[in-house]
């Protein structure tokens, strides 16, 4: 489709593989002493984030880098990782969940709508945000870097043992490892295909709610994709099941890297051969068709029944651009 790769967390490309203008440097990974130097160089960025939140300038409204050694770094209970290179400059990021922020209401944290904001004393003007708060006010390389450094860490932080035998496990490679040093398994980091679907009926498409959304809020079908599936099979089986709607033909569209924590969400365009909905109840709150004429005004946020998900998420960027007729 016209546009694909221009998705939030996708870099904002379309021209090639550093459209975020990082390079991932895959090589220097099994160079301990080359990534330790490239840590400690002056020019390195560092990008600490607590509870999966990245640091943000306050006032610039980006991401904040701090310099090696950087008294907020050394809360972080584990080595950085290694997110790549631009240019000669080494990006980094440190997971700093353990340092305490003091009084915080940790039930707003990590919720669907994170509006929180916490400081650390030794970096002033500077906040932790909430990613999903703020991934479209980011420049588009800093958000496919926020994404990928919140995944990286997010996965390290709920995988410290062994899968295999148990036993703690250590972090390598950069942190793009985890290796046992009591059974030698070797563990990578992991990402979750979703398919998430554009289902649609002539001049209609197909939305729902989960239950504990916003009032009103509504968006694509989704699912994760199953052991043995084919994207296309998935996408039928998730809106067979959770809608009762048939659907026929399949299509790719784009996709989008969504690190909450660590999924990739594959869009898909979706033909329906059947009208009426049987709802499940526990997947869903409501289901309903909904016409363009209704979806636009739900955009201008004229339409009292509906409104649309989350800006930024690949739901309203297929939406918009079925909308706009634009999906190629």
């Amino acid at each position: 489709m016209r546009d694909a790769e221009c998705v939030t967390f996708g870099g904002g490309g379309g021209s090639g593989p550093a459209d975020d203008g990082l390079d991932r440097a895959a090589h220097l990974r099994t160079d301990p002493a080359q990534l330790s130097a490239l840590a400690d160089a002056a020019d390195a960025r560092h990008l600490p984030l607590w509870r999966g939140k990245p640091l943000l300038d306050m006032e610039a409204g980006s991401l904040a880098f701090l310099p090696p050694r950087h008294p907020t770094l050394a809360e972080a209970a584990e080595a950085p990782v290694f997110l790549g290179l631009s240019g000669s400059q080494a990006h980094f990021a440190s997971d700093i969940s353990a340092w305490e922020p003091g009084e915080v209401d940790m039930a707003a944290v990590g919720g669907f709508s994170d509006h929180s904001a916490q400081s650390h004393p030794a970096a002033p003007g500077m906040a932790f945000r909430d990613l999903r708060g703020v991934m479209t006010t980011l420049a588009p390389g800093e958000a496919s870097l926020a994404a990928t450094a919140r995944a990286l860490l997010g996965w390290h932080a709920t995988h410290r043992f062994c899968a295999r035998c148990g036993a703690p496990s250590q972090p390598g490679q950069g942190g793009w490892v985890r290796d046992c040093p009591a059974c030698g398994a070797r563990h990578f980091p992991r990402t979750d295909p979703v398919a998430i679907m554009l289902v649609v009926r002539g001049n209609h498409v197909l939305l729902g709610r989960s239950p504990g959304w916003p009032e009103g809020m509504y968006s694509l079908l989704a699912g994760f994709i199953e052991p043995g599936e084919t994207l296309e099979t998935a996408v039928r089986r998730e809106v067979a099941e959770e809608a009762g709607v048939q659907v026929g033909a399949v299509r790719y569209l784009t996709s989008q890297p969504w690190p909450f924590p660590a999924s990739l969400m594959l869009g898909c365009h979706a033909e329906a051969l059947s009208d009426e909905i049987v709802r499940d109840a526990e997947e869903l709150e409501d289901a309903r068709w909904v016409s363009r004429e209704e979806l636009a005004q739900a955009f201008r946020g004229a339409n009292p029944l509906i409104r649309p998900g989350r800006p930024g998420a690949v739901a309203q960027f297929l939406l918009r651009h079925w909308l706009e007729d634009t999906l190629g």
